[in-house]
Parts: C-alpha cells; structure tokens; sequence
C-alpha cells in the first residue's frame, strides 16, 4: 500500500458515519463467533500428534499468551477506539512509517483468515459435494476454487448490509456455535473415555519442545486469534470504555475452557489401539475430521451428522466476521494517511466499501498459493502475532510520553511494566515456534513490500517526509527473529540450519525481545499530539479546560 500525504488520508465531508450500534453482548458475541471457527475441528487431532496428552498444557500455554495480549489491547483500544484500531496504535506511539509497516503485517494476517475458514467449509463440503478437493491431498479442485471464491463473495455482500446485520447474523450462528462443541464435549466424556491414554505412552512423549511447538504449529493458537474482531469493531461500540474489557478478555476465558474440554475429550475418546504407534503416528477411520469420526467410531452417528453440519456452519461463521474486520483494517490504513485516501470511504450504511472490496479481491489470490487449510494456519498465527505483538511496544511507549498522572485511560492494565515485555517475549516465542519456513516466507515478502514502498517513495517525492525516528528499530527486530529462527535447531517444530539448540534459541528470543522493547519505547513520538488529543475528547473536565485556556 501507497502512502498519501497527512492531509489527504481523511476525505473532507465524508458523506456518511460510523454507526455505534454494537453493545456489550454484540462484541462478546463477535469474538466468540470468530474464536470458534475451523480451529476446533483440526487442532486437538494436531496438537495431540505433536505433543501427545499434553496437548491440554499446549492449549493452556495458548490461551495465556492472547489472553495476555488481549489485557495489553484492552487499555489501548478504550483509550483509542475506532474502526481498525490495530492500526492506529502505533501510529499514535511512532508515527506513520511505523504504522505503515505495521499495516502489512496485519492486513496479511486479517486477509488470509477468511480464505482459510472457506477452505474449512469447502473440504468438509466435499463430504456431500465430492469434486470440490482432490481425495489425498485436499487441495483444491477448479470446481472448488470456483466454490470458494463464491463462498467469500458472500461474506462480502453480507458485511456490506452493516455492522448491525454482520452482529445480527453472527449472535444468530454464535448460539448454534457454541452449543455443538459443548455437547461434544459432554458426549465423550460420558460414553467414551479411556483414562489410561493420558499415562500409557508418558503425559509428555515429545517433551517441552512437542508442547510449545503444538502452540503455534498445529492451531492452537489460530483458534484463539478471533479475540480481535471485539477491538476492530471498538469504532462502532456504544459503551466501548466500559463493554470492551468484558467482551475481549471474556471470550478469550469462554473459549479456553471450551477447548480445553475438547482436548481432553478426544484424547479421552481415542481407542487405546490406535495409539500403538505412538501419538506422531496418530491416525484412525475419519481422522480427516476427527470428532466426526471419533462420534462414528463410538456409535453416535447423530451427534457425527452434528459435527459435519458445524462443519460448515462454524468455519463460515468465522469467516464472515473476519470479511468484515479486514475491510476495517483497510478502511484505517486510509483513514490514517498510510494508503490511499479512498480506501476510507463508505457506503450508506456506514461500512467500509472499498475495504470489502480489497478484501475479496486479495483473499482470492491467496487461494493459489495457499489451496488447503493445513497450508495457511500456521502462516496466520505468524503474522497476527508479529502485528498484535507491537501492542506491548505502543502501550508502553505512551504510558511514557503520556504519563497516567496527567492523561488519564479509561480502563488501565495494572502491572503494565511487567505484563507488557511478556507478553512482547511470548508474542516471539510463537513466531519463532512457527519454524523457518514459515518466518522465511513471512519476513521475506515484508521485506518486498517494503522495498516496493520505498521506491513508490523515492519516486513521488515522499522519502523525506517519512517519519524513520519512529520505526528504525523494527530493522533489528525482523532481522533478529528470522535470523533466531533460520539458524536454530534443524529437528522438531523450528526446521532450522542447525547452528545451536531449541532452548538457546529461545533464550535468544527473551534478549532480543527485552532490547527491541527498549529501543522501541525510546524511539517513540516524543508529543503524540493526535493521541493526546484522543485522550482529551474522551474527557469532559480535560476538554472544558482546554477550552478555557
């Protein structure tokens, strides 16, 4: 994406507004409906093979790394809310070029997802549609792909009815969402639990390295990812000092113990014979959709009619939230002066018009490359972490520039000088548990992008005008974590040259981390005039002040 002058990113006299329409149980109810998604249906079968039994610890592991975020994007986004808040974040802590960079990271992560939640539907569809996947391979047929570009086109028609319809649709599948899973749950449990499958072949078969890898690796940690969407729809919240906190950190807790309830159940429920191989060699009838296969193995069919149903139902459900949220974090990009000032205009019903579009035209090419859902989870969880990871570096860096004595948030992290650097260590643990590949092709194509903006630059003049005090420090940060990644350990999850261990690496991570938060919170705008003016509107006796002076 370009970047346009300052005074051009917002359009004079937009022809329509933002609607604040979404309550408290609209945004919990969004998270969840995003939370809940393809994840549940792949990931136990996927954690368990990587980590055997403690897989339950992998969950763990995950949902108190975003629940961890999710406290850091709380106080920033009641502090500063509106339609693609992630993005405005750190142009309010470092300035455009940061921003900027920070946008890509993001919009990778955000446009990828609907992709992957329409592969989920298309492939379990092929159950009753055959010639949408290829039998072996799931990868896409041309039918299917012409399926999945349908699927997501209607995920845009629906996003562009409104951020009251998308809420109303997804309260409406959120109900149905969350009921299946529970009863799968409850089912297992009661008629097909084996006790001894958590001791038999050792808690831990993989060890420490077969549990943190389970985390980014197999979709633990892209299930949790929707908790997100309750912060990209803070523009449109009623109450958002108030609602937002709850409906963040409420989902993250709902589903945790969710999914910790359905790994336990399917480990519970596997039959100790299909074990004989051990946990990495896991594999039985209808393991290409493992509850549903598990249900039929344990005679309940009804309940595998269920799950094939969900499906599609859940994964869709998913998808349509996150059809709407990309096109918001494209609508900021040109809000914010980091694109082009048209991608900030909306339609009648105050959605973000040509976001939709951007979202449905690159979510389709990435299709291609990525033609099945094992292919692109891992890829997201990567990038949503690296985009969401520089919240830690924002919040700190404006609770020094603007210190709580005299500006004053509307929720406030307590603890932020310990909770924010760990959550920023945890953010890169994951992208470095995400292994070299993935980080290869993550840093290399920011690394293009970059190379192609600062040329569009050069060209138009803009190269001095871009704000490098603020974003100097992300050259040693991306550099640092592909580097960690690329040389580390050549076996288990990371696939790396081979130069040292698993846990060198990680202690490489902690010291990078540590000196990158640092150099960032140094590096901040030193008057964050914009945020301090945010802060100021949302107080009444700050503003009538001002105005007196």
């Amino acid at each position: 994406m370009a970047s346009v002058p300052a005074s051009s990113a917002n359009p004079a006299s937009p022809p329509h507004h933002i609607r604040k329409v979404a309550g408290i149980w609209s945004l919990l109810f969004a998270s969840l409906t995003a939370i809940v998604g393809s994840g549940w249906l792949f990931a136990p079968l996927n954690a368990a093979q990587q980590a055997g039994p403690a897989s339950v610890i992998s969950w763990i592991i995950g949902a108190v790394a975003i629940l961890l975020l999710a406290f850091v994007n709380a106080e920033l986004t009641t502090a500063f809310p509106g339609m693609g808040a992630v993005i405005t974040f750190p142009k309010l802590s470092h300035g455009s070029l940061m921003a900027a960079v920070m946008s890509w990271v993001v919009f990778l992560g955000y446009v990828t997802v609907a992709p992957a939640e329409v592969l989920a539907v298309v492939t379990y569809a092929n159950n009753y549609l055959p010639g949408l996947v290829h039998t072996h391979s799931h990868l896409l047929t041309p039918m299917g792909f012409a399926a999945s570009v349908v699927l997501l086109g209607v995920f845009v028609v629906i996003n562009a009815l409104g951020v009251k319809a998308l809420l109303r649709v997804g309260n409406t599948v959120m109900i149905w969402k969350l009921i299946v899973p529970a009863l799968t749950v409850l089912v297992l449990l009661a008629v097909a639990f084996h006790g001894s499958n958590f001791s038999s072949q050792g808690f831990a078969p993989m060890g420490v390295q077969g549990i943190v890898g389970a985390v980014a690796a197999s979709g633990i940690v892209f299930s949790f990812l929707g908790f997100r969407q309750a912060v990209e729809l803070s523009g449109e919240a009623s109450r958002p000092q108030r609602d937002l906190p709850i409906a963040i950190v409420g989902s993250v807790l709902i589903a945790a113990v969710l999914f910790i309830g359905l790994e336990v159940a399917f480990v519970g429920a596997l039959s100790p014979s299909s074990l004989a191989q051990g946990w990495s060699k896991l594999h039985f009838a209808g393991s290409a959709g493992p509850f549903a296969g598990l249900a039929m193995l344990v005679g309940m069919s009804w309940l595998a009619v269920l799950l094939y149903i969900d499906a599609v139902i859940s994964p869709a459900g998913t998808g349509l939230v996150y059809g709407g949220t990309t096109a918001r974090v494209v609508y900021a990009t040109g809000r914010d002066g980091l694109s082009f000032g048209w991608l900030a205009s909306l339609n009648q019903r105050g959605v973000p018009a040509a976001g939709l579009w951007v979202t449905w035209i690159v979510g389709m090419l990435f299709f291609l490359p990525f033609p099945s859902w094992q292919k692109i989870v891992t890829f997201i969880s990567s990038a949503t972490v690296l985009g969401y990871g520089v919240g830690p570096v924002a919040l700190m860096t404006l609770r020094r520039t603007m210190p709580l004595s005299e500006y004053q948030r509307p929720f406030t992290l307590q603890g932020a000088g310990l909770w924010a650097p760990l959550a920023f260590i945890i953010s890169n643990f994951i992208i470095y548990w995400s292994g070299r590949a993935t980080d290869d092709f993550l840093f290399g194509a920011l690394l293009l992008i970059f190379l192609v903006y600062i040329i569009v630059q050069a060209v138009t003049g803009k190269i001095a005008q871009l704000q490098w005090a603020g974003a100097w420090w992300l050259l040693p940060y991306f550099l640092g974590m592909w580097a960690i990644t690329h040389f580390g350990p050549k076996d288990g999850v990371i696939g790396g040259v081979g130069l040292y261990g698993f846990y060198t690496g990680m202690g490489l991570v902690v010291l990078l981390s540590l000196l990158v938060m640092w150099m960032a919170v140094q590096s901040g705008l030193p008057d964050p005039r914009e945020a301090k003016t945010v802060i100021q509107a949302s107080d009444p006796e700050r503003l009538a002040a001002a105005s007196m002076e």
